[in-house]
């Protein structure tokens, strides 16, 4: 199945918005915070949303890249290795004070936190995401 780049956007932001936002209240309080719950939570949300608004960006410039090879799509492992750049750019829009209620989120708490969602939400992309919704592969990655 390719995905279309409608496939990836749908897709992207119903993991966030499920299995991320799961991982997300799991490991907050697990983190490296020197702050009060509430105040954890709301950078963690933050961050979560940043990369669900910049991920969207991210899709665009991937599905053009993609156009250049043959089958438009990336072997798997470069969809786990995006993780890179993207993490890169959330950590300077966080640096930047550009996410709200993030500031002050030390390095550590931020790889752990985006490490966790993004492994989370990669994994579930590349295996149970298939076992609930048997036609999104043969739909171009489409939910709705």
């Amino acid at each position: 199945m390719v995905p279309t780049l409608a496939g990836r956007l749908q897709t992207r932001l119903f993991l966030l918005a499920t299995v991320g936002v799961v991982l997300t209240v799991l490991v907050t309080p697990l983190l490296p915070v020197d702050a009060p719950l509430g105040t954890a939570y709301r950078a963690s949300f933050g961050v979560l949303f940043a990369v669900a608004l910049l991920g969207m960006g991210w899709e665009l410039a991937y599905h053009g890249l993609q156009q250049f090879r043959w089958e438009k799509d990336w072997p798997t492992m470069f969809g786990l290795l995006t993780a890179l750049n993207e993490g890169l750019l959330v950590w300077l829009a966080v640096r930047a004070d550009a996410v709200p209620g993030a500031a002050g989120l030390s390095g550590s708490a931020f790889v752990i936190h985006f490490g966790v969602v993004w492994v989370g939400v990669w994994l579930c992309a590349n295996g149970p995401m298939r076992v609930p919704f048997l036609r999104w592969r043969f739909h171009g990655g489409r939910l709705l």
